[in-house]
């Protein structure tokens, strides 16, 4: 078995234009002022992080690797989660998700589409380059607007919408696996990869690449009521991220997992912080370590009540205690004995002539 690293702070909730959230020093020195270990980097905000040159420029990723040594921070991985939701969308959701993308490409979706491809493809260069073996980021979504089964979806629609979804990220694989880079898909409502019924459809048409893999995310499985304890042991092979979020699911007379429209602090499943909500994080680190997860338990912190300095502090201490230093040895080594082959078949009551 092998233990978890951690803790590690998404930043992508915590960048802005205030201080010390505006500049990369900045932020780091807070992020380690407060106990973490390493930073998942969004790459959307160049400010912080320049993705195109992280891909091409060696010497720019020492620098930026130097600049969180300098802190005592590692990179756990890069993120393109805005960028991956433009690889695929529904034209119903094209004013929303134009603000994922530059001015330049709003109300034009391909070529909005086509700058997300060649963001990812940047993203494979630019982890390979910082040594990372894991990239964070979403499949986007044809199909989502007919998630419910009403009205009645006309014969091989679904089938039809995750062949083109494959199409789209198939060539997308193919340049992470040539940097030796794994896509880690959140499984994230709104998204076509949102379960496991969803990633098992999209795994099969893309014929099972090695590269296309998990952000496991517990608290979009508990608001969806999934067990994401059987996930893991159903999916533990493909998991290779980890965001280390809570959340509650307090259905009412009025309310159950769709929430009514309702904001989020009004609905019966929100995101909470760390520890204050439902989420079974004893199980999920003792599961992970069971499977050998050995990568980065990264705070995402999302929450409808708690401000986010005060998650953020908490978060640091929550995964600290839950990461378990895996033993290397038997817990009854003390009662072993020697291999004693006579001895055994004695015990099995076995002469010599019975073997």
């Amino acid at each position: 078995m092998k233990t978890i690293k951690g803790p590690g702070l998404f930043l992508a909730q915590f960048i802005s234009d205030e201080a010390p959230f505006n500049t990369l020093e900045g932020i780091c020195e807070w992020v380690a002022s407060i106990g973490y270990k390493a930073i998942q980097m969004p790459t959307n905000d160049s400010r912080f992080f320049d993705l195109e040159r992280a891909a091409t420029d060696l010497a720019y990723c020492a620098d930026f690797k130097a600049t969180l040594e300098k802190y005592g921070l590692e990179l756990s991985e890069l993120s393109t989660h805005l960028q991956g939701q433009l690889v695929a969308v529904h034209p119903a959701y094209d004013e929303l998700f134009d603000a994922f993308a530059p001015e330049v490409y709003h109300g034009n979706p391909q070529a909005r589409q086509e700058w997300a491809v060649e963001q990812l493809m940047l993203a494979a260069k630019a982890s390979k380059n910082l040594g990372l073996k894991a990239h964070a980021t979403f499949s986007g979504s044809l199909l989502w607007p007919f998630l419910y089964p009403w009205p009645q979806r006309p014969a091989q629609l679904v089938e039809q919408g995750f062949e083109a979804l494959a199409e789209r990220w198939l060539p997308i694989l193919d340049a992470f696996d040539a940097a030796g880079v794994d896509v880690c898909y959140e499984i994230h409502p709104g998204e076509d990869l949102h379960d496991g019924a969803t990633f098992e459809r999209f795994l099969a048409a893309v014929d099972h690449h090695p590269r296309a893999n998990i952000l496991f995310d517990p608290s979009h499985f508990l608001l969806q009521q999934l067990d994401y304890l059987a996930f893991i042991d159903r999916f533990h092979d493909r998991i290779k991220m980890f965001h280390v979020k809570d959340a509650e699911f307090n259905p009412s007379a009025t309310q159950g997992v769709y929430g009514g429209y309702e904001s989020w602090v009004d609905r019966a499943g929100r995101f909470r912080s760390l520890g204050d909500g439902q989420v079974n994080f004893v199980g999920i680190f003792s599961k992970l370590s069971q499977y050998n997860f050995d990568g980065w338990a990264v705070v995402e912190w999302e929450c409808a009540i708690k401000d986010q300095e005060q998650g953020a502090r908490e978060g640091a201490e929550f995964v600290s205690k839950h990461i378990i230093e895996v033993t290397e040895k038997s817990f009854d080594d003390f009662a072993g004995v020697a291999t004693d082959a006579e001895k055994n078949n004695r015990l099995l009551g076995l002469s010599t002539s019975d073997k």
